[in-house]
């Protein structure tokens, strides 16, 4: 067994962007960081022998990765016919207004505000482009509009930032809540095990082989980061920057505000069930 097959999801290793899956090309943003981890991963969805291709997430608003989506589509034979958001954070979607200038398409999302046209994006909708058939999975959590798209040609599931390449996400609380998210982990295990997904495509990080494995994987950890919290309280600690210190104390301190945000999260979570 190597070590990335010990690794929750079985992450793929090699070069990020490119191929990977039959329908799926990764480019990856240049926009790395301690949250983005190697960088935003936009991807082109296509049916095999189709001219016509689909963006989720063209991320920052960088004109050269914009540009270089679009080259990579055109080299391809491809034309690209509809962008797509998996949610409005900047890394994800702050370029989608210029891709959307450059390449002529609408921009659907579940927020209205981030959209470029009339149509949003609804629980089970099934999108079709060029044979392509994607369908829309709610996921809140992460935020309240986080969404991921159902790839069932190549029994995958395009994640954003619900379930990441590596390591784990933030509820970025106030506007992402520890029960949703817990719900869509449901959610996206069901697609595992009642529609065959083993693949994931996430926002950030290696596609992951195991797709059941890492949800399992982040239920895990999520079940076990809820009893810290809860026993950090119970010991004293009432503020989150407090529960943060005990709980993420072997957390890179670059990441603590961010560790706050999860952790705002949970108190309420435990609140809310009267668990403090």
């Amino acid at each position: 067994m190597t070590e990335a097959a010990a690794l929750p999801g079985q992450p793929r290793g090699g070069v990020l962007s490119g191929p990977a899956t039959a329908r799926a090309v990764n480019v990856l943003a240049p926009n790395a960081s301690a949250m983005t981890l190697d960088g935003t991963n936009t991807w082109i969805l296509s049916e095999p022998g189709s001219g016509l291709a689909v963006v989720v997430d063209p991320g920052p608003l960088d004109e050269t990765h914009l540009r270089r989506v679009i080259s990579t589509a055109e080299q391809a034979g491809q034309r690209i016919a509809l962008t797509l958001l998996t949610h409005g954070h900047p890394d994800h979607a702050e370029g989608a207004a210029r891709f959307a200038e450059l390449t002529r398409t609408k921009v659907r999302a579940l927020d209205p505000a981030l959209r470029l046209g009339d149509e949003g994006l609804g629980a089970g909708e099934v999108i079709g482009v060029g044979g392509l058939e994607l369908r829309v999975v709610p996921t809140p959590g992460h935020t309240a509009d986080s969404l991921c798209f159902h790839l069932p040609a190549d029994a995958a599931v395009l994640t954003g930032d619900t379930v990441l390449g590596r390591g784990t996400t933030v509820v970025a609380h106030p506007d992402g809540r520890l029960g949703d998210y817990l719900d869509s982990l449901r959610r996206l295990r069901s697609l595992t095990v009642d529609d065959g997904v083993h693949t994931v495509l996430p926002g950030h990080g290696p596609v992951l082989e195991d797709a059941q494995g890492a949800v399992e994987f982040y239920l895990a950890h999520r079940a076990h980061r809820l009893a810290q919290v809860e026993t950090a309280v119970e010991n004293g600690h009432g503020t989150p920057g407090e529960v943060v210190a005990e709980v993420y104390a072997d957390v890179d301190r670059s990441l603590w505000p961010a560790a706050e945000l999860s952790v705002r999260a949970q108190l309420e979570y435990l609140r809310d069930h009267g668990l403090i």
